[in-house]
């Protein structure tokens, strides 16, 4: 029995490395195409679309020299930065709340939160541009910023909900006999205490924010506005002769939300691990 236990559990090991693998496999080949397909031109993406180029195009100079591209990338952090910072403020303070407070109808309140997770944002854009349009935000970065925040909202709230409430009571007790406030517990003890999940939902809505491409694109009728995602969408319909070029912008516009997650992967992931456990 020990022995076919242990052949089983082989068995599993490998199969598991397998699947692990091969899933790497379909990551990794199409952002190696991507981003060598971007150092090509059209002619070699058809004939060597794997090899390397030869000789090597210079596309991503091109797009890093078009202030267009720079316009567009200030404008997605602009939008990413703001809407991440109205979304974790305002989930840190409801979270606290939610989360140390016992009060009639709490539950309710934190159910209704979550209920949000199953609204889709695709039912909301039309009311939501009326709105907009009713309020004079349209070609306003704050008609992005805010419905970003607000559906940010569910999953943040409900995060740092779990995170503070993995924070003993006698951390607070102890502080309230050193004099603390409520919020001056929430602001020096709490937050510093929750870095991890504070990165996370960062992380988490920053990621969010710059790959949004409806809301920009149905907020934004001025170009000088738009961000990477619907940039991107121009482009490809600017140049779609050209596949090289289209490859190249795609690449860059994902750099910094790549480069963002991988600075902050560790937090992320402790963030998610505390989450959890709570």
């Amino acid at each position: 029995m020990t022995a076919m236990a242990s052949r089983a559990q082989r068995t599993r090991s490998v199969v598991l490395h397998l699947v692990c693998i091969a899933v790497g496999v379909l990551i990794v080949v199409p952002v190696y195409f991507g981003v060598l397909g971007g150092f090509k031109d059209n002619g070699q993406l058809s004939s060597n679309p794997l090899g390397w180029p030869d000789p090597w195009v210079p596309n991503y100079l091109e797009i890093l020299g078009n202030g267009v591209f720079w316009r567009q990338l200030g404008n997605s952090l602009l939008i990413a930065v703001s809407s991440t910072l109205i979304v974790v403020g305002s989930a840190a303070m409801a979270a606290f709340v939610f989360a140390r407070y016992a009060f009639r109808g709490r539950e309710f309140l934190v159910t209704l939160f979550a209920i949000g997770l199953m609204f889709p944002f695709a039912v909301a854009i039309l009311p939501l541009f009326v709105l907009l349009r009713s309020v004079g935000l349209l070609d306003n970065p704050l008609g992005v910023i805010l419905p970003q925040a607000a559906f940010g909202l569910p999953i943040t709230i409900i995060i740092l909900r779990q995170f503070f409430r993995t924070i003993p009571a006698e951390v607070e007790e102890a502080a309230v006999l050193d004099g603390c406030s409520a919020f001056g517990f929430f602001w020096r003890v709490l937050l510093p205490m929750a870095r991890p999940a504070l990165a996370t939902v960062s992380v988490l809505a920053i990621v969010t924010s710059w790959n949004n491409f409806m809301l920009p694109l149905v907020v934004f009728s001025d170009q000088s506005w738009w961000t990477l995602p619907v940039g991107v969408q121009a482009f490809q319909g600017q140049y779609a002769d050209d596949t090289a070029r289209v490859l190249a912008y795609v690449v860059l516009s994902m750099l910094p939300a790549l480069g963002f997650y991988a600075v902050a992967e560790r937090q992320l992931i402790g963030g998610l691990t505390g989450s959890v456990k709570g």
